[in-house]
């Protein structure tokens, strides 16, 4: 998640006027502040008038003096205008504020009450996952093996996020805010425990054998008649058009603006081909989509692992500065973000926090729809393989990305070895931090065609798990035969992404993605003494044995 969508929460928007420009920005979405959208200025024949007496309200009698098409346009824009710095704040409070405590608590709260099972389990998970590893699992009759279901919620997970969104955290909190990350994604691991657990332990199976499970379905198992429906029906909504939808344009554009940038290969292109292999994967169902899964999420994670160690084998004799800064700024970062104490704290604290949930997801509801699609019979068995993707997600891809950040730009020498201050804040910025660095040891424009190849599988096989996600819900509201409208819509999404950009849409977008939080943290608190029973249960199989 990314989503994993980048939470833009630094952003004040302002209606203003006058023109700039931006940053390349290789992640393909909006990481620098953005100007609220103005609505269109009235033409010389009465414009001046109306702004003279209506100020910014001209536009209202200028609609009078607009042809049917312009007139159009022009409320068009005005809405935009008006929603735009409200769907901010909104987004503000959610991330910044309540998400955060919510999904904290939830994850302290399983920590709890199942006897802290990402310690306990951690190594029968990992055994699960490593110990046959194999990236053909084979046709399966119905569902997905446990790896293809694990690679699946991965290439959720991982997305642009981990590479923008761990870089804006380092530059807003410090180094520091890599070691409240940890903590986070620690207590994440107890929270996707319990979402595997209910997603298998309350799924359907229809009568072709295939399985339809996630948050819809433990949600009306907690909850019964009309509120449950509603709490489900909520959360369906919201995760077609934050994910299904409007997510998937997101990542779209990250590959269209990623590829235009770094190889010259024209976005429109790109969206063509784009909704091509998208097309062929979807309509080969869950099957299709698990085969390709299990064969991109290895590979991607290769790459960025491969040329992150060589980047810090390179800088070898600034890794114990690197960990040194990571604990030190945690509890002082006031010593290279400025600012007292307290507000230096809270911001390292706060930035780790949020980006780590909203990067490897966990308590956010998406995942579970993967591992629904497991073919085991113990929910346990999936729910510690699940743990392993929040491993994989923060501890690896996540801290890999930033001990590069660290190790090249923040020790002796580095640009930012006095702390994001002065003259640099003109040159770097979250959306070229990570390009910069790994430029330092490959080069300029190899660095940044390395973060652009990167991004592209993180983005693609975001698009590929968003999008079935996404489609489970839509079964569940409309029936199967919703899946080929879904579908085309979808793709029609697709292909405006990487042709088009929308503040507004970027903002809807991480809106309903923080919305459907709510109705699955609901469920998790009180479908608690189920998941419990599920590892009781193995616990004491595991004694008997």
């Amino acid at each position: 998640m990314d989503v994993t969508l980048e939470k833009l929460d630094e952003r004040v928007p302002k209606v203003q006027c006058g023109t700039g420009s931006a940053p390349v920005n290789l992640s393909g979405k909006r990481t620098e502040t953005k100007k609220a959208p103005l609505p269109r200025p009235l033409g010389p024949a009465g414009g001046c008038f109306f702004r003279n007496v209506f100020g910014p309200w001209s536009v209202l009698p200028g609609l009078f003096f607009c042809s049917e098409k312009e007139r159009d346009q022009i409320m068009l824009e005005s809405l935009e205008a008006a929603l735009y710095p409200i769907v901010v704040n909104i987004n503000t409070y959610l991330s910044s504020y309540i998400l955060v405590f919510l999904l904290i608590g939830v994850g302290l709260f399983y920590s709890i009450r199942t006897r802290f099972v990402q310690v306990r389990c951690f190594g029968e998970g990992m055994r699960k996952v490593f110990g046959n590893l194999s990236l053909r699992g084979g046709k399966q009759e119905h569902g997905m093996s446990s790896f293809q279901a694990l690679a699946t919620a991965i290439a959720a997970q991982v997305g642009t996020g981990n590479i923008v969104g761990g870089s804006g955290a380092i530059l807003a909190g410090g180094p520091g805010a890599i070691f409240w990350m940890w903590v986070i994604a620690f207590f994440g691991m107890a929270t996707i425990y319990a979402e595997a657990t209910l997603a298998i332990e309350t799924r359907q199976k229809d009568s072709d054998g295939s399985y339809r499970g996630g948050p819809v379905y433990y949600i009306t198992t907690a909850f019964k008649g009309g509120f449950g429906k509603f709490l489900a029906g909520f959360f369906a909504v919201a995760i077609i058009l934050a994910l299904g939808f409007m997510g998937c344009m997101v990542q779209s554009n990250s590959i269209g603006s990623t590829f235009e940038t770094a190889f010259g290969v024209p976005s429109w292109i790109v969206g063509i081909v784009l909704v091509v292999i998208c097309g062929f994967i979807f309509v080969g169902g869950v099957q299709r989509l698990a085969s390709v899964t299990e064969k991109i999420v290895p590979i991607m994670a290769a790459i960025f692992l491969g040329g992150a160690l060589v980047v810090l084998v390179m800088r070898a004799k600034y890794i114990p500065d690197t960990f040194a800064m990571i604990f030190q700024y945690a509890f002082q970062p006031q010593a290279i973000i400025g600012g007292g104490f307290g507000y230096a704290l809270k911001e390292a604290i706060s930035q780790g926090a949020k980006r780590g949930l909203f990067s490897n997801e966990a308590g956010m509801g998406s995942t579970p729809h993967a591992h629904a699609q497991a073919n085991v019979t113990d929910p346990h068995d999936q729910a510690v393989v699940a743990m392993v993707s929040v491993f994989i997600d923060t501890f690896v891809v996540l801290t890999l990305n930033a001990l590069v950040v660290i190790s090249t730009l923040y020790t002796e020498g580095g640009p930012l070895a006095n702390g994001y201050t002065g003259a640099v804040t003109e040159t770097l910025n979250k959306t070229n931090l990570a390009q910069t660095a790994f430029g330092v040891v490959f080069g300029t424009e190899a660095g940044a065609m390395f973060v652009a190849v990167c991004l592209f599988f993180f983005a693609f096989s975001t698009v590929l798990s968003w999008n079935l996600f996404g489609k489970i819900n839509a079964v569940y509201l409309f029936g199967k035969k919703a899946v080929p409208v879904y579908s085309v819509i979808a793709l029609v999404f697709i292909f405006l992404g990487t042709v088009m950009s929308n503040d507004l849409v970027w903002e809807l977008t991480d809106m309903f993605n923080n919305l459907m939080v709510i109705p699955n943290a609901i469920a998790l608190f009180a479908l608690s003494n189920l998941v419990v029973r599920v590892t009781d249960r193995k616990r004491a199989a595991g004694k008997k044995g």
